[in-house]
């Protein structure tokens, strides 16, 4: 009898041994994230491509890339607390500016250059600017006691987006020059805009701004490949609010009667949208996408 149960204690033991080594490497690395721990995740799907690429018979394969987890381009990213708990955060801040000067004739100057001489163009200046700003906080708990592990919790996010053009024309508008050279800045059209207003040209555009601010839940499972990298997806289910302001265009013409220097102005429309359904959040956490998640 005490054979036995010996016996039974070292199955027992042995099988808890090779549980617990199945958690760490043979080098004695944890497979799954610790308390302190900090994480990073990008799309999986380049290099899912790129390994079943290598078994298909291809005669090329494009390397796997390191690609966002959504088309809005924001960093996610995890920090542990516990080995159980994480703090979830979601970051974009951009903000682009753009300056572009073309030659144009200069209308003032009629003098008639003799060979080689020229007459020295004038220049039109376009500006252009645009932001995006993207802030998201959440939590995740996580249970499994394998490799496997299943996570859920919620995150909270908030976005602003918009954008400005402005336009500085060498040759003005006037009585005497109703029609002054204007550069089209490289688009082909008759006016930097693509539109005419009694032969006019667009001086300043501002988009609608957007605004949003979204909750959601989310449910999801990783399986840790080596220690500290795993691969996983999400899926969530929340609501989010969004609205778009008016957006602006101001245009200056010679006007009906040549008077010169007139302005016109364009709008467009406002709109808003309240969604609450399976992952419908603006730039959120992946939206369902395969993900390779990175622990250090």
């Amino acid at each position: 009898m005490k054979k036995s149960t010996l016996l039974i204690a070292a199955v027992a033991l042995s099988a808890s041994a090779a549980f617990a080594q199945d958690l760490t490497s043979k080098k004695g690395e944890a497979f799954l994230p610790e308390a302190g721990d900090w994480s990073i995740g990008i799309d999986a799907t380049p290099v899912l491509n790129y390994v079943g690429n290598m078994f298909n018979g291809n005669t090329f394969n494009s390397a796997p890339t390191w690609n966002f987890l959504n088309t809005n381009q924001t960093i996610i990213g995890k920090m542990y607390s516990t080995e159980t708990m994480a703090y979830r955060g979601i970051l974009r801040i951009g903000f682009t500016s753009n300056k572009t000067a073309m030659k144009v004739n200069d209308d003032a100057n009629t003098t008639v250059p003799t060979f080689p001489a020229i007459n020295e163009p004038a220049e039109d200046v376009m500006k252009m600017s645009s932001h995006f700003i993207g802030l998201g906080a959440g939590m995740e708990m996580r249970r499994g006691k394998t490799r496997l592990q299943g996570f859920y919790g919620a995150d909270a996010m908030i976005w602003l987006s918009g954008s400005k053009s402005s336009y500085e024309y060498a040759n003005a508008f006037s009585s005497t020059n109703p029609n002054p050279s204007t550069s089209d800045f490289g688009t082909g059209n008759t006016t930097p805009g693509g539109a005419i207003v009694w032969g006019g040209r667009e001086i300043e555009g501002k988009s609608g701004s957007m605004f949003g601010i979204g909750v959601r839940g989310f449910i999801g499972a990783e399986y840790f490949i080596i220690p500290k990298l795993s691969i996983g997806g999400e899926f969530g289910w929340g609501v989010g609010f969004t609205t778009t302001g008016e957006g602006t265009q101001t245009w200056e013409a010679a006007g009906p009667s040549n008077a010169g220097g007139q302005t016109d102005y364009i709008t467009s429309g406002k709109s808003s949208s309240l969604m609450l359904d399976t992952d419908r959040n603006a730039f959120g956490t992946g939206n369902g996408s395969l993900r390779l998640n990175f622990h250090f």
